[in-house]
């Protein structure tokens, strides 16, 4: 998912093996992409009425973290750490929060969908860190399924500016910043994953997402206060927008938190990457965001070749 963060890092160092879905288990995956979607359509509706990046970013990952934090506590989960884990965990928070700002920077750019599916190249920029900095080589899934993404994402995009009636220059003048902002939220959550594995994979998965919230509400409030304090909403849909935004964002958290371990669905979380097709048909019913059907037919293939990524069997 997009926003996958919580199924990333608290899934992370488990058991791999796939259960067959129960309906249930079907239900609630799909539950929990359909509000990571609504979350990015609220937040447009939030941008639109007074409220800035950084803000929603702030009281997002705060409520959300404290919610995460109190259940924790509950469940009496131990909060101790090594001092390298901490170092890595105050990267990884870092990455997390220039992610978040640089998704929601996009999605105040773009409709929806496209800024949701820029992002969706993240399994292609986990990939290239890995090379990186511990020289894994990219499955031949993933080499496979890279100029498949590629595609769906050029026809998405609408690259050559051809369904817009534009041109390229003309349309990239109008979305290029945003794509800009999708594609760096993607290289800095790929980074993200493949520190999380390799240097904080053996911490309890509910500390290292809590540790992680906590770290992007503390940056997220200082980078506010540092540039003159929190833009709230100037009317009344600005409101609902911040409040809904993190009301699914926190829930959807916690269910990928609690619920999904429990219904041993943690090998086929590649399912709720179907989140960019939920913000498509609510944008365009609330926000009266429409694509055309050419870039329908590229986000389509973008999500199904995350899917397959997510659900084949390695």
């Amino acid at each position: 998912m997009p926003e996958g963060l919580g199924s990333t890092l608290h899934n992370e160092g488990m058991t791999s093996d796939r259960k067959a879905l129960t309906g249930t288990a079907f239900a609630t995956l799909l539950l929990i992409a359909f509000m990571m979607g609504a979350n990015h359509v609220a937040a447009r509706f939030a941008f639109n009425n007074g409220v800035d990046v950084v803000t929603a970013v702030s009281c997002r990952s705060a409520v959300t973290a404290l919610v995460v934090g109190l259940l924790l506590w509950q469940q009496k989960v131990s909060f101790a750490t090594t001092t390298r884990d901490k170092k890595f965990l105050l990267l990884i928070g870092g990455l997390i929060a220039v992610q978040s700002v640089c998704l929601y920077s996009s999605v105040a750019r773009l409709p929806v969908a496209l800024a949701l599916l820029a992002f969706n190249t993240y399994p292609l920029s986990t990939a290239v860190w890995a090379r990186i900095l511990y020289g894994h080589k990219a499955e031949r899934a993933v080499l496979m399924a890279m100029p498949l993404m590629l595609i769906g994402l050029a026809l998405a995009l609408d690259v050559l500016g051809a369904a817009s009636g534009l041109g390229a220059a003309a349309h990239w003048s109008q979305i290029g910043a945003g794509i800009a902002f999708a594609l760096a939220a993607s290289a800095t959550f790929g980074l993200a994953m493949v520190l999380t594995q390799h240097e904080v994979g053996g911490l309890d998965g509910r500390l290292r997402t809590f540790s992680i919230l906590g770290l992007v509400a503390v940056f997220a409030v200082s980078a506010a206060l540092t540039q003159g304090g929190f833009h709230l909403p100037t009317a009344d849909a600005g409101w609902w927008g911040l409040g809904m935004l993190t009301f699914l964002y926190g829930t959807a958290f916690t269910l990928m938190l609690i619920v999904l371990p429990r219904l041993g669905v943690v090998g086929n979380s590649a399912i709720m990457n179907v989140e960019p097709v939920f913000a498509l048909v609510l944008a365009w019913a609330l926000l009266d965001q429409a694509i055309a059907s050419i870039q329908v037919a590229g986000a389509l293939l973008v999500v199904a070749t995350v899917m397959w990524l997510g659900l084949r069997k390695r």
